[in-house]
């Protein structure tokens, strides 16, 4: 039998206005709890709510951003259902009038290009949070509630665990670039929903969709999303179903856990908010906001590759994040080889990062500094071994790299005489390595360079170490 995956996702992200979307509240994460409050995003009696402007303008930035058609008229409705951290026992959020709608989002797989199409971008209110204790009581914090959030649709198109972890990964990337959202998972800046169900492409036969909530990372959404493929792949060939039902990942347990049966649009008896007037937006103000994006993502790859001339995979490592790019672009104006640079921010610099779970930010050095440390290697100044560590003590401390090398005495030896002396003296303790070499063992080579940089602790030129060796054994 073959199965076929069907996986839809509902990403609600935490928009950065300074204040929250119906009141003038601070929109900051943290504080104290139930501090960043007034009677609008309580939901007392006789408040009113007032639209923020800024978050329908990050709203059509994304839309913009996905390619959505932005709408010139839409309204705010309510979305009823009852949950102790939603105060005024409904939603406002948009039903049947989303702000944006269609648009895409462009992978790129191993077998080619694949789009995933988006349903629709709203905006709405988020609510707020529900914090259990030990023994059993729930307490409500009403800070995050009425922060201005945009949910995210997409049609099913994505197959597998893999594509929805790209499809995130490149969401949020795009989000931070155009600079609408911090996209931290960790304080709940960006949650996502799944829809997954299966399909056996021989008898055309569907489980029902299970709703997969509370993902709080993008390896718990992946591998709640693989154990859901499983499960529904064994009800299909047991001749079972699924019902219609939410459920939540278990991060322990590395299971999901139901919750409850699945709502449907119905369930929240939507209707119009009326103490909101219908939206009108000019197409002249979205022109605007179309003008002052920043470069977006693909438009970034595609011009590295063109202006660096580097591989399509160097560009879209280099891409993935606004500040990443940024680094790079920033030392490639202090060095000489924009190849060369990226090799290093690819490898040295993005493992030491991913090591120590570090974002771009919290470099304690410049770009320049890597510029400058990358042309004392090229200057044959240092070894690109120094050069690896030298680039740790920067992580560690900050400093300068020309300070670094002058401090431990690491300028590379390049004074003929003196490399000579040094050679002769570790060929006269390795006779054995020179007949191995001149009976065709080449690794005997490699071993007396090594010996040669042992003895100057890392700092002989190694091509003239190389070279003369060969001279002496050869001449």
């Amino acid at each position: 039998m073959a199965y076929k995956t069907i996986i839809g996702l509902e990403i609600h992200v935490e928009l950065m206005t300074n204040t929250k979307i119906f009141c003038s509240c601070t929109n900051t994460f943290g504080g104290e709890v139930n501090t960043h409050c007034c009677p609008v995003c309580l939901g007392l009696p006789g408040a009113t709510p007032v639209l923020n402007k800024s978050a329908v303008e990050y709203a059509i930035k994304a839309g913009i951003a996905f390619d959505c058609k932005i709408a010139n008229n839409t309204r705010m409705d309510r979305k009823n259902y009852f949950y102790p951290d939603l105060v005024k026992g409904f939603q406002i959020s948009q039903d049947d009038k989303p702000l944006c709608s269609g648009g895409h989002l462009e992978l790129e797989l191993e077998e080619g290009t694949k789009k995933i199409r988006l349903i629709r971008i709203h905006i709405e209110e988020d609510t707020g949070k529900s914090i259990h204790t030990e023994d059993g009581s729930s307490l409500l914090d009403y800070n995050r509630a009425g922060v201005p959030l945009v949910e995210i649709v997409t049609e099913p198109d994505i197959n597998t665990p893999e594509e929805a972890s790209l499809f995130l990964e490149k969401l949020r990337a795009t989000l931070k670039y155009i600079e609408v959202s911090d996209c931290k998972m960790e304080e709940g800046s960006l949650r996502c929903d799944v829809n997954i169900n299966v399909v056996d492409t021989e008898t055309n036969k569907k489980t029902n969709i299970t709703e997969l909530k509370n993902l709080n990372s993008f390896r718990a959404a992946v591998r709640a999303m693989e154990y859901e493929e499983k499960r529904h792949i064994e009800l299909l060939k047991r001749g079972e179903d699924t019902e219609r039902e939410t459920r939540r990942w278990d991060e322990v347990e590395g299971k999901t856990i139901v919750m409850r049966e699945k709502a449907g649009v119905a369930d929240y008896r939507y209707a119009v908010e009326s103490d909101i007037l219908p939206i009108e937006i000019e197409n002249q103000w979205i022109e605007e906001i179309r003008k002052n994006l920043p470069e977006l993502p693909q438009a970034k790859k595609e011009r590295f590759v063109k202006e660096y001339d580097l591989p399509e995979y160097d560009a879209g490592v280099l891409t993935q994040s606004r500040e990443l790019a940024s680094f790079y672009e920033e030392t490639v104006k202090h060095g000489k080889d924009p190849k060369q640079i990226s090799n290093w921010v690819m490898g040295d610099v993005l493992r030491r990062l991913n090591d120590e779970d570090l974002e771009v930010e919290d470099l304690k050095f410049k770009p320049k500094d890597l510029a400058d440390l990358i042309n004392l290697i090229n200057d044959d100044k240092i070894s690109n071994n120094i050069g690896k560590k030298v680039l740790r003590d920067m992580f560690e401390t900050g400093k300068k790299p020309e300070e670094i090398v002058k401090e431990k005495g690491l300028i590379q030896i390049s004074d003929e005489g003196e490399l000579k002396e040094i050679v002769k003296k570790v060929l006269s303790e390795n006779e054995q390595s020179i007949i191995d070499y001149k009976n065709g063992k080449d690794r005997a080579l490699g071993f007396m360079v090594g010996q040669v940089m042992k003895v100057t602790r890392g700092k002989a030129n190694p091509q003239m170490v190389n070279k003369m060796i060969l001279d002496i054994i050869e001449g």
